[in-house]
């Protein structure tokens, strides 16, 4: 069986449902932002599978797709420091990462 485009797709379009699932229905900070991770790496899938099946002659040895994925995978890393620091920073001081209890912005 040959692999194409498709199911890179179809792979990156259920990790992306199971991300959302998670960022949308948990209530933990922390899984919530993991949820968040599992959407990018979907993204990354995504382009990775539609860099590698890419046919325009001028373009098929520019590494696009997997370029692309780099600067996501960090991205993803800086907003993953910033978020826990975050998190880290509201649990001293409301003992809760739930986020239904994080109200420290209205009046």
């Amino acid at each position: 069986m040959q692999l194409t485009v498709n199911h890179f797709v179809v792979l990156g379009a259920v990790l992306f449902c199971i991300g959302l699932y998670g960022a949308i229905t948990k209530r933990n900070a922390i899984a919530v932002l993991m949820g968040i991770e599992i959407m990018l790496n979907a993204v990354n899938i995504t382009m990775i599978g539609f860099s590698y099946f890419n046919t325009v002659n001028a373009y098929k040895e520019l590494l696009t797709g997997q370029i692309f994925a780099i600067f996501i995978i960090t991205v993803a890393a800086a907003e993953a420091a910033v978020a826990l620091a975050m998190i880290i920073a509201i649990y001293r001081k409301r003992a809760t990462v739930d986020v239904g209890e994080i109200d420290m912005m209205k009046w």
